[in-house]
């Protein structure tokens, strides 16, 4: 046992000073899965259409801690008809040290969620199969690309002279 505490000292002590990056906790913030047109809608025609909106927010907790929220929205409908609307905020909280602010910004704008991702299209999955309808799988997503895009458009706002700029995060000069 005073291996293990010897061990895990060490291990602590890097971290305090270097840069580092942890997974403190994963986890299931909100789920809402409602079929309104059950039973009559699993006997309509039709193609299903299907709608995904996908969001991400950030807080800080402390000086080394921050929560990401994943939010991922599937809406499905058969003609004018809603089959289901499934919803799921997938959660974790991060540890962040020693990395400049525009690291920090790229960690969480890409590796986060791409940690918290299978676990979102996961538990998208099962509620919809369990809602009675064919399974579905969320197809791969680029957080890098998306997180590209987001830059480019601070990018664009502070150009245009917006004061958009001051309520962003830090490290994005």
């Amino acid at each position: 046992m005073s291996d293990e505490t010897t061990n895990g000292a060490a291990a602590a002590q890097p971290e305090a000073t270097g840069p580092a990056f942890s997974v403190e906790k994963i986890y299931v913030k909100d789920v809402s899965f409602e079929a309104p047109g059950a039973p009559a809608i699993f006997s309509e025609p039709g193609q299903p259409d299907l709608q995904l909106n996908l969001n991400q927010r950030v807080q800080r907790l402390n000086e080394a801690l921050f929560e990401v929220v994943l939010t991922v929205t599937l809406t499905c409908k058969i003609g004018e008809k809603t089959a289901y609307v499934a919803e799921v905020e997938q959660a974790g909280v991060f540890g962040l040290i020693g990395l400049p602010p525009q690291g920090v910004d790229v960690l969480l704008g890409t590796q986060c969620p791409n940690i918290l991702f299978p676990y979102v299209r996961q538990t998208i999955s099962d509620l919809i199969q369990a809602g009675g309808f064919p399974p579905f799988l969320l197809q791969p997503i680029n957080f890098d690309a998306l997180f590209a895009e987001t830059l480019r458009q601070r990018q664009k706002q502070a150009q245009a002279g917006g004061d958009l700029t001051s309520a962003e995060p830090a490290g994005n000069a």
